[in-house]
């Protein structure tokens, strides 16, 4: 579910125009990522990566 879809109820208009405080503040929180701005498929795709290259090392120097 996205905020386009979403009616506030304090304005009764989208939640994605952010006409009021109570919209952009939900606004706000539906499109916070993690950090760095990093979402987390992002996140995880880093981590499989960096796993991959460990083995990958680890495979290389005989250990």
């Amino acid at each position: 579910m996205s905020c386009e879809d979403l009616v506030c109820a304090g304005c009764a208009h989208p939640v994605a125009e952010g006409r009021c405080p109570l919209c952009r503040a939900n606004r706000e929180r539906m499109h916070h990522h993690g950090p760095g701005g990093m979402t987390p498929a992002l996140i995880s795709l880093a981590l499989i990566a960096l796993f991959f290259l460990t083995l990958a090392l680890r495979h290389l120097t005989g250990a």
